[in-house]
């Protein structure tokens, strides 16, 4: 499958700028007022909510094993989930799932 070079260039100048329209809402025409709370307490939980979206598929998913689920990644996603809620560290969380994952693929 082959696109075409004027297809590829349109979609690149209109996602940079569509990037650049969202950006400058938000910096250039609001980025001097006060935001309303309501707006603020949903900005908060944004990471929250993309995060998750962006790891499920290499957990259920991934890559590395022709996208196949595999208990390695399953067990290192549990592992991170329980250590985060349990301790509220993210670092914690992120090695102590790290270390799951490389033991279950060594030991695999």
């Amino acid at each position: 499958m082959t696109i075409d070079t004027g297809t590829l260039w349109i979609v690149i100048i209109g996602l940079g700028l569509g990037s650049f329209a969202l950006r400058f809402f938000f910096l250039g025409v609001i980025g001097d007022r006060p935001l309303p709370r309501w707006v603020l307490r949903h900005l908060r939980y944004t990471a929250v909510a993309v995060l998750p979206g962006l790891v499920a598929p290499l957990v259920i998913w991934p890559a590395a094993t022709g996208g196949s689920t595999d208990i390695p990644r399953l067990t290192a996603a549990l592992v991170t989930l329980a250590v985060g809620i349990t301790t509220k560290n993210v670092l914690l969380s992120i090695f102590c799932g790290a270390a799951t994952l490389y033991a279950g693929i060594f030991l695999f």
